[in-house]
């Protein structure tokens, strides 16, 4: 039996879960989230909890009640709290600001980036190298930021460039130098 698949999720209140064959939708003060499961995997709801059961011991049965349940744990939170994803940005004269509903970035090339900011997210700089992604969709606020991450992903000589807050950036040597 999976571990993860047969722990039941508690709907807080202010919550409303609503299951239309293998459509799951769930209402909460963040916002509304909906997503389409696999039909063998059953998804029952309670007035408190929300469980998941799958048909048999088939690996992918198996597999798939881990998945859907975290999914919809994920889901439950995320209208709830939300999610937020913070990057810093490491470099002279690197720095961000949020122009209307656009990131505009400024990290060592000859013009400004600008990246929209997608519908459900919400983008924050609380200063010049910090950037704050949230969202009420866990895949989302990830997705939006490693797009960010990669317009200028921190190199290994220096360390500049744009990571996630509190990655580890493994540093290289340079050149030896001359004699």
């Amino acid at each position: 039996m999976s571990r993860i698949g047969k722990k039941p999720i508690a709907i807080p209140k202010g919550v409303a879960v609503e299951v239309n064959g293998s459509t799951v939708r769930v209402k909460g003060p963040k916002g509304e989230l909906t997503q389409v499961f696999r039909p063998e995997i059953q998804i029952h709801v309670g007035e408190t909890e929300i469980r998941v059961e799958r048909p048999s011991d088939a690996k992918t049965h198996r597999a798939l009640h881990g998945l859907t349940r975290a999914l919809l744990a994920n889901m439950v939170q995320g209208v709830t709290g939300g999610f937020r994803k913070p990057l810093e940005i490491v470099g002279v004269g690197y720095r961000a600001e949020k122009r209307g509903d656009k990131l505009v970035l400024n990290v060592g090339y000859s013009h400004q980036v600008e990246y929209p900011e997608p519908a459900g997210i919400t983008i924050t700089t609380p200063n010049p190298t910090t950037i704050v992604v949230e969202g009420a969709d866990k895949q989302k606020v990830g997705q939006v930021a490693a797009e960010i991450r990669s317009i200028r992903p921190p190199e290994p000589y220096k360390g500049k460039g744009i990571r996630y807050q509190g990655e580890h950036v493994r540093r290289k040597a340079g050149k030896a130098g001359g004699k």
